[in-house]
């Protein structure tokens, strides 16, 4: 395929609307793969790309994976090299690269988010199908201000308390996709023994599975139940989240969060093993119309837990 052809075969985003304001991760993505698609229709390695813009193989790897931001210098000289020379269609790559420079509006926790992380959030943000197992907790997408108190008091015992309210601040701003004007669709298979653990208590708790028995109702929110008899963490090598776009020229990405990292999986052969993991766990978990019958049970059968130590208690 000519560098003419690959161009008019990729409609622009900036007409499309294809991907949600505030998603600048996804934008970078989309221009890098843009650019990597007319480099090779040119039949040009990263080493012949890098060296005119006078830099590396590694560089030009790294802004194809929208791993970092572009600058017009690097950016004009890569499509003077690939011969796009409409002006028009300069602009529109250069206006996918001015948005996809800006911050987004985690970036204001800077000052302690990693940059594995940054990453995800703005994967998350652009997604229009985020489907996860989760095996310890109520998925981070539904869980009360309470609820995430408790485990990130848990997960970060010894930071001060201010910094946890950020952290609880940032989950809970990170939940608004689901109630935006086109909200992305949420597939979650979670343990019954994750939703049975009490995390802070029987009053956070109680809290915590009224609020799933209210946002399984929403239509983009799919939620199943995996029983302990299924042995899911047998098939599953712990949680694991598959973000998918709307825009046709990324792929499927798997998330897989560590205790210091986070490793982002986009081979096909990664994505498919995954895929067929994910729909496994569907099979064994609970048809979605079980979930609020299973959530009610659940609550009743559930007995109560003392918020604080026996010790502590009058007589």
């Amino acid at each position: 395929m000519r560098p003419s052809e690959v161009r008019q075969s990729v409609d622009s985003p900036l007409i499309s609307g294809a991907v949600p304001a505030g998603a600048p991760t996804v934008l970078r993505m989309m221009l890098g793969s843009r650019l990597r698609k007319l480099r090779e229709a040119c039949g040009m390695s990263r080493e012949d790309a890098g060296e005119a813009i006078r830099g590396s193989h590694s560089k030009i790897s790294r802004l194809e994976l929208g791993r970092t931001g572009f600058r017009v210098r690097d950016l004009t000289d890569l499509l003077d090299l690939y011969g796009v020379t409409d002006p028009t269609e300069r602009e529109e790559f250069l206006e996918l690269a001015r948005q996809g420079n800006q911050s987004g509006w985690w970036h204001r926790d800077n000052d302690w988010l990693p940059r594995w992380y940054d990453t995800y959030l703005g994967l998350e943000q652009a997604a229009t199908l985020v489907r996860a197992y989760e095996p310890r907790a109520v998925p981070e997408l539904l869980q009360t201000p309470e609820y995430a108190r408790a485990l990130l008091s848990l997960a970060h015992s010894g930071e001060p308390q201010p910094d946890i309210e950020r952290r609880v601040a940032l989950r809970m701003r990170r939940q608004e996709i689901l109630d935006r004007p086109h909200p992305p669709q949420l597939w979650v298979i979670v343990e019954e023994a994750a939703l049975r653990r009490p995390i802070g208590g029987s009053a956070v708790w109680n809290a915590q599975i009224n609020h799933l028995l209210k946002v399984v109702e929403k239509r983009n929110v799919t939620v199943q139940v995996l029983a302990d008899h299924v042995g899911g963490p047998a098939l599953a090598d712990g949680a694991f989240t598959m973000l998918r776009f709307a825009e046709a020229d990324l792929p499927d990405i798997v998330y897989l969060q560590q205790l210091t990292s986070a490793l982002y999986l986009d081979k096909q052969a990664d994505v498919d093993a995954y895929r067929a993991v994910a729909n496994q766990l569907s099979v064994h978990a609970a048809p979605p119309e079980y979930t609020v019958s299973l959530l009610e049970a659940l609550r009743r059968r559930q007995p109560p837990i003392l918020d604080q130590p026996a010790g502590n208690r009058r007589v």
